[in-house]
């Protein structure tokens, strides 16, 4: 770990597999761990939304962890969701997922109860004091219905634990006043921004659609890299129609994803209700695009 990369550059935002039953699959979660860093990730973010962590139990996300940490070692970097509506119980969450095995904290601003921007300062400081582990902001106002804003950022990066940002604010330009004024680590959140936060100071990304096209996402910062920014934007144009259908069809990515490792014979189950499955038609499309993408040359 660096101050630049503090969990890696390519996370996988990963699914939770379940059983058939619609219990945690232990088993399950190991193989597809595996799969992603032996296919280009180097950083697991377990236990966020795409991990279906609004209906997972706190015993079942310890599990996981430790289940997940098992399996891959010291070969990649685990970090934990934890985000709660509750500062208390997030603090409870820490302490559990260092217990457990995580390298680090995701930490969302409390929903639904939408505290001012003092308050939110606080709950993160209060989390960050509770364990050793580093933490990642996120920020998503979309789904907690509160901002994390770029001053609040500026000001909990002088914090020592608090080393990173996941972005889903499609605020570019706030993200670059934080990325110009600390050395805080900026994650693309939103998998469409990969390459563009990437060469503008960005650290790398937490994707969920890296479930089902790692080395692809992988090699466009690779590209990148090595200086070839011509072949960097063509994978990720490429990418576009699967990113597009996984997230901002009309579904949670949580349910296209798994629709699309199932058809790939990848670990990954049910979903668990209020969410429901994708149907045939939607399943069919997915997997002819992951086709398209990965059959045809870059």
């Amino acid at each position: 770990m660096t101050t630049t990369t503090p969990f890696g550059r390519a996370l996988c935002a990963m699914v939770t597999p379940f059983t058939e039953t619609g219990t945690l699959d232990l088993d399950g979660a190991q193989h597809l761990a595996t799969h992603l860093i032996a296919n280009g990730c180097d950083g697991l973010v377990l236990s966020g939304t795409t991990g279906e962590s609004p209906t997972t139990t706190d015993a079942e996300k310890s599990a996981l962890i430790a289940a997940v940490r098992e399996a891959v070692d010291d070969r990649a970097s685990i970090v934990a969701g934890i985000g709660t509506a509750d500062t208390r119980h997030t603090s409870t969450l820490a302490r559990e997922a260092e217990k457990a095995g995580a390298d680090g904290l995701l930490v969302i601003p409390p929903y639904y109860s939408r505290p001012p921007q003092d308050s939110i300062e606080a709950h993160f400081r209060e989390i960050a004091d509770a364990t050793e582990l580093p933490l990642m902001i996120y920020d998503i106002p979309i789904r907690t219905g509160t901002r994390v804003e770029p001053e609040t950022i500026l000001r909990l990066a002088e914090h020592p634990r608090i080393v990173a940002v996941k972005d889903c604010s499609y605020d570019f330009l706030g993200a670059q006043k934080v990325l110009d004024r600390t050395d805080l680590a900026y994650y693309a959140g939103c998998d469409e921004h990969n390459l563009a936060l990437y060469a503008v100071g960005g650290t790398g990304y937490v994707s969920t659609v890296a479930n089902v096209i790692p080395g692809h996402l992988r090699a466009v910062l690779d590209a990148f890299d090595a200086g070839d920014t011509a072949q960097a934007a063509r994978l990720q144009q490429r990418a576009t129609p699967l990113i597009e259908a996984i997230m901002s069809a009309g579904l949670p990515g949580t349910v296209t994803t798994k629709a699309l490792l199932t058809e790939l014979h990848l670990p990954a189950g049910p979903v668990r209700a209020p969410l429901r499955p994708a149907d045939r038609t939607t399943t069919d499309g997915l997997l002819s695009l992951h086709r398209a993408l990965t059959t045809t040359g870059a």
